[in-house]
């Protein structure tokens, strides 16, 4: 079955990043809003109103940028289903221009959960009746193609990342206005941090400094994976240290991770697969000799989600 489609929009211009396209915290926030259109058409109306009774959390989502977004550009989401267990469901959110060409595509696993304490409990029944009319197969672009999907124990923590010598790349505070209806930072904020914290890992003289430097070069997530593992809430302080784990001379593969450094337990990890790309040609550029050297120097042997 196709997907059913939950949201339409487009892209701003305070949207786009110094790269001139859409920024990948604003791609999360749009399917973010597609997500409680989903959920609308799976017979939960509402679901982030704060008068709600049960949500979805989202635990784990895996994502596909396929073709950059520029200011302007009309975008729609549709949904499906993929699967459903007793209270978890793998969705499917896939965004497109006009044409029908995928910008990006959202497999999100979330847990149907009481909308204060998120603490799951089992689908209803009409719920899965409308879930099993709205079943949609994972097509081949929105597949994992660098990123596994498999189950993770993450390794992270404050004390890991300081014995791996994973980069300071992000500090703050979550605002309240960083927070949804029930008080936990919302999925995209993780995104948001994410993308404002690149700059710090590149500035302690990794792979790619110099060229960006020359204002030829610029850099793209093609897809990343982001795990949960708990939920800050405004007043709660947030690091990210991150670390290259890989790649080659075409892509490169960097690891985040979300820490609380007060407690040293972990908000959340990732895995994104990047490239450098021609600004003007926006062509993805293939490193130099002396460039790939530098980066699996400076590789963290061992560093995962």
């Amino acid at each position: 079955m196709a997907e059913i489609e939950v949201w339409r929009g487009g892209v701003a211009a305070w949207e786009a990043d110094e790269m001139g396209h859409l920024n990948v915290g604003f791609y999360v926030a749009k399917a973010m809003e597609a997500l409680a259109g989903l959920a609308a058409e799976l017979g939960m109306p509402r679901v982030i109103a704060p008068t709600a009774e049960a949500t979805l959390v989202v635990r784990d989502q895996h994502i596909r940028f396929l073709r950059e977004a520029r200011p302007g550009t009309a975008l729609t989401i549709g949904g499906g289903v993929v699967e459903m267990g007793e209270s978890e469901a793998r969705l499917l959110l896939l965004m497109r221009h006009p044409s029908g060409e995928f910008a990006a595509s959202f497999q999100t696993v979330v847990t149907h959960a009481t909308a204060r304490h998120g603490r799951p409990f089992p689908w209803p029944d009409r719920v899965r009746a409308r879930a099993a009319a709205l079943a949609i197969e994972v097509p081949e672009k929105a597949a994992p193609r660098s990123v596994s999907l498999a189950p993770i124990e993450t390794q992270a923590s404050l004390a890991r990342a300081d014995a791996l010598g994973l980069i300071h790349t992000g500090l703050g505070v979550v605002d309240p206005r960083d927070c949804d209806a029930f008080g936990r930072m919302r999925t995209e904020g993780f995104m948001q941090r994410l993308s404002s914290a690149i700059p710090n890992l590149f500035a302690a003289g990794r792979p790619g400094r110099g060229p960006a430097e020359r204002g030829k070069v610029g850099g793209a997530a093609l897809e990343y994976r982001l795990v949960h593992h708990a939920w800050p809430r405004a007043g709660d302080r947030v690091m990210l240290r991150s670390g290259f784990s890989g790649g080659d001379a075409r892509v490169r593969r960097l690891t985040h991770w979300m820490l609380d450094p007060d407690s040293g337990r972990p908000w959340a990890s990732a895995e994104a697969i990047a490239v450098s790309f021609d600004l003007e040609t926006r062509k993805i550029i293939t490193l130099s000799d002396e460039e790939l050297a530098r980066m699996e120097a400076e590789t963290t042997p061992g560093l995962t989600l």
